[in-house]
């Protein structure tokens, strides 16, 4: 098989290897990059347990081939927080609002969440259901996870 060399940067690092075409940005990012918080769950971009950024826009990387993200800016939920541990605002409103049980899901939706606050800072109840409705989750039966993007919002307006 032949392989194709990409360059993408990870959480801010630039990493570089040699992929075969048809290895997802999923698997490069558990296998190659040892970034396991990607979780794989349905593998035809229904379940959103694989969400990650590519150049700020929430993708489903089961979907998307290494070689296409090819010199592109990635954040997995392992670039949420800050580098000493600290919880970002959207992950610290899921822990106060127990907006998770198994955890299966959340890595999808931490990231999700925070590129659509980006997106949209102020948003109404129905307009976070709407930004939620890619992302599945077996648990939590969604109240909760609605009132963690709302606080998430509350704080995050306050930093700004």
């Amino acid at each position: 098989m032949t392989e194709h060399s990409i360059s993408i940067t990870v959480n801010g690092e630039k990493r570089t290897g040699h992929v075969e075409a048809r290895k997802t940005l999923a698997d490069w990012l558990r296998e190659d990059c040892g970034l396991t918080g990607t979780h794989l769950g349905c593998e035809h971009g229904v379940c959103g347990a694989c969400t990650v950024t590519i150049d700020g826009d929430a993708v489903r990387s089961c979907l998307v081939f290494a070689v296409q993200a090819d010199g592109a800016e990635v954040v997995t939920i392992e670039g949420i927080g800050g580098s000493d541990g600290t919880l970002s605002p959207v992950q610290e409103a899921f822990r106060q609002c127990h907006g998770l049980q198994c955890g299966f899901c959340t890595p999808g939706f931490v990231v999700s969440v925070t590129s659509f606050l980006e997106q949209n800072p102020h948003p109404s109840e129905e307009e976070i259901r709407e930004g939620l409705s890619g992302n599945l989750c077996r648990c939590t039966g969604y109240q909760n996870i609605v009132k963690a993007v709302q606080m998430a919002s509350e704080e995050m307006a306050q930093g700004t």
